[in-house]
């Protein structure tokens, strides 16, 4: 059946979800209002948990990761359609938060990156909860933790060991927008980077090896790697600290680096430079330290590691996107981030990460804007794709 043939099928729930927008809209901002942090989203999970229970969903339940899961459709054996949003946010606060609105504009953290997309996959539940859309593929439900940050996509790593295990194929819903599709997972790996050496007083013990210096020339060694203009590569030095008081030699200090690639092979030799460099960093204080003083030492740890990969063209899961997307009226284009598709996509899950619509910006600041612009066109998007998958 072609995309066309699909939504025509489909054109009364369309037409639901059009005169939806408000209720859709009002979602968004109550989801928002419950704070998330990555690793406290379980007040954000008792919300969806509710609304995908009101709205037919099939055993919910929360699993032991924290996601929401919950399925509709046919029972038969058949492999499932994984659709997924993230729930938790970049933000530390457990403090209600308040979304600000002027004109279309809404602004909030975190008002777009996630709440849209818990927003789009409420909507969906209603429809795919009833009797309005039936697909021959059971459609597997999940609102995940900890897909920000140092949560290191573990919602989704249990989702997909567990009930999701071998699914025929996912979608997940990041944020907003109608047109990108993100086939290719960005892989990263970040690294905590711990430097311990004697310390001492600063006139006194003056020549021991001194911990910030050490982690200030890994920085600097760092940016020399970023200079050499291999593609597809960012290394960021995200946060630094060190010593304890003005007056004396900080005898530690440590730095955290995030490394992101769509390349596994680049993500790999990088790994390797930045333990040589660390290493370097602190051979380069103990060769100059004062006679007698102790050496310095140096820890890297994995503290995250996301994989890389990517789904091709031709595969169903992204050939029915590019066609919902047109279908609504946008030019799809493809392109590569780090979702909660990367973990399906490294377990040879074909899976791709769509908005839910609408446009947004800011993201990852307290400014965070929503601009309910044609914003039920992703939506719709989102259920034709579905439906094409589900199919069979």
């Amino acid at each position: 059946m072609t995309m066309r043939a699909i939504a025509r099928s489909l054109a009364p729930v369309l037409a639901r979800l059009r005169a939806a927008d408000g209720r859709i809209m009002a979602d968004q901002v109550a989801v928002t209002g419950i704070p998330a942090p990555t690793g406290a989203e379980s007040d954000r999970a008792r919300w969806m948990a509710d609304r995908l229970t009101e709205s037919g969903i099939r055993d919910v339940h929360i699993d032991v990761a924290g996601n929401v899961v919950g399925a509709t459709g046919a029972q038969n054996g058949e492999a499932p359609v994984v659709l997924c949003a993230h729930m938790d946010t970049v933000f530390e606060s457990r403090e209600p938060i308040e979304v600000r609105r002027e004109g279309i504009r809404f602004e909030a953290p975190g008002i777009s990156d996630n709440a849209r997309g818990l927003a789009t996959l409420v909507a969906l539940a209603r429809e795919l909860g009833g009797e309005s859309v039936r697909t021959a593929r059971p459609v597997l439900l999940a609102a995940t933790t900890g897909e920000e940050g140092l949560g290191d996509l573990r919602g989704a790593r249990y989702l997909f060991e567990s009930a999701a295990r071998g699914a025929h194929a996912a979608i997940a819903l990041d944020g907003p927008g109608d047109e990108r599709i993100v086939n290719t997972a960005l892989g990263s790996r970040r690294y905590h980077v711990a430097f311990r050496g004697p310390g001492g007083h600063s006139w006194g013990a003056y020549g021991s090896p001194n911990a910030v210096q050490a982690a200030a020339a890994l920085v600097v060694r760092l940016s020399a790697l970023a200079e050499r203009g291999r593609p597809r590569v960012a290394i960021t030095p995200s946060r630094i600290s060190g010593g304890e008081t003005i007056n004396a030699i900080p005898a530690d200090a440590w730095l955290e680096v995030d490394i992101r690639s769509g390349d596994s092979g680049e993500l790999g030799r990088l790994d390797r430079e930045l333990r040589f460099a660390a290493v370097a960093a602190a051979d380069g204080e103990n060769a100059a330290r004062r006679p007698g003083s102790a050496p310095m030492s140096v820890a890297v740890s994995l503290i995250g590691d996301r994989p890389a990969g990517e789904v091709p063209a031709r595969e169903a899961v992204v050939a029915a996107a590019v066609a919902a997307t047109q279908q609504i009226g946008r030019e799809p284009v493809l392109t590569l981030a780090s979702t909660d598709a990367n973990i399906p996509i490294s377990l040879g899950i074909p899976a791709i990460s769509i908005g839910g619509g609408g446009a947004g910006g800011d993201t990852h600041t307290r400014s965070e804007w929503f601009e309910n612009r044609d914003g039920t066109r992703g939506v719709a998007r989102a259920l034709l794709t579905v439906a094409a998958l589900a199919r069979r």
